[in-house]
């Protein structure tokens, strides 16, 4: 049995893949999937990567986009969420902040250098037409430690995304004040060349399963029930956010949509060129 570690956000999204390593799905094919939990998001796992402590990733399209264009050594081999993520921006609730426009030049509370929390803080800069070069970050490393860090007055303001942060909103913690929706598929799967290399027919197995898997996802008995107990998440908001959701069947990995990102990213001077599709890409 081939053993190969995945890495991924404990969060909804990612349900599928617990669900069907839990049930022994990947066992079946003779595949000890492990999986690791990265609350601190892409940051954390493109590091991972790097490092050698996780062979694939559930990676926000953004994050392992720009950390492959800096030297990462994997390549992209499937979209796996193709619908776009909405990120919610929060300030405390006695924040004297009504409106994002009022936070240009405050500290923006990341997870890591290279997650979305620190990305789609450009992203929504450039948008509002700031100069992204003086934006401020402060590292938390989480959502828990981003939270504590506006209690203790270390940022000002974060982005995340929106259905998991809903909770601290309805307790009175946290006040939303706008949101990003990302312009492009949100989270891709990556694996690592060296193991691409190795176990390419492996690889093509899990994509094949977990394609398979998604098909029926919604349709699953009280689904909407399980997401919400096991996220903490509020019934409705669940409902909603499942119906929104669009998990890929396919291993398609569109270029336009790869280019579009790295266009962005260039702008925002997060990377200093583009790369060809295929520097970052895998087609199985």
């Amino acid at each position: 049995m081939i053993s190969l570690k995945l890495g991924g956000v404990p969060e909804h999204f990612n349900l599928p893949w617990r669900l069907a390593i839990e049930e022994g799905v990947f066992k079946n094919q003779n595949i000890d999937l492990q999986w690791i939990d990265h609350a601190g998001g892409t940051g954390s796992m493109t590091k991972a990567l790097r490092e050698g402590e996780l062979d694939m990733a559930i990676c926000l399209t953004e994050g392992i986009v720009a950390d492959i264009a800096k030297g990462n050594g994997a390549k992209i081999i499937k979209v796996y969420v193709k619908s776009p993520l909405t990120w919610g921006i929060y300030v405390k609730a006695d924040s004297p902040f009504q409106t994002v426009e009022e936070l240009e030049g405050k500290f923006f509370g990341i997870s890591r250098f290279g997650s979305g929390s620190h990305l789609m803080a450009y992203v929504k800069a450039q948008d509002l037409g700031w100069n992204t070069k003086k934006i401020q970050f402060v590292l938390l490393k989480n959502l828990d430690g981003i939270r504590e860090g506006l209690k203790m007055n270390l940022a000002d303001i974060f982005m995340w995304e929106q259905v998991m942060t809903q909770p601290y909103v309805d307790s009175g913690e946290l006040r939303q004040i706008g949101q990003c929706i990302t312009p492009w598929s949100c989270f891709v799967l990556a694996v690592r060349t060296d193991i691409l290399e190795k176990y390419e027919s492996v690889i093509q197995t899990i994509c094949q399963t977990i394609n398979s898997y998604v098909k029926g996802f919604k349709q699953r008995p009280q689904i909407i029930d399980i997401l919400a107990q096991r996220y903490h998440i509020d019934l409705e908001d669940t409902a909603h956010w499942l119906h929104q959701t669009i998990w890929d069947e396919t291993n398609d990995i569109p270029e336009n949509m790869i280019q579009k990102v790295q266009n962005t990213l260039q702008e925002l001077e997060i990377i200093p060129e583009i790369k060809n599709y295929q520097d970052l890409v895998h087609v199985l």
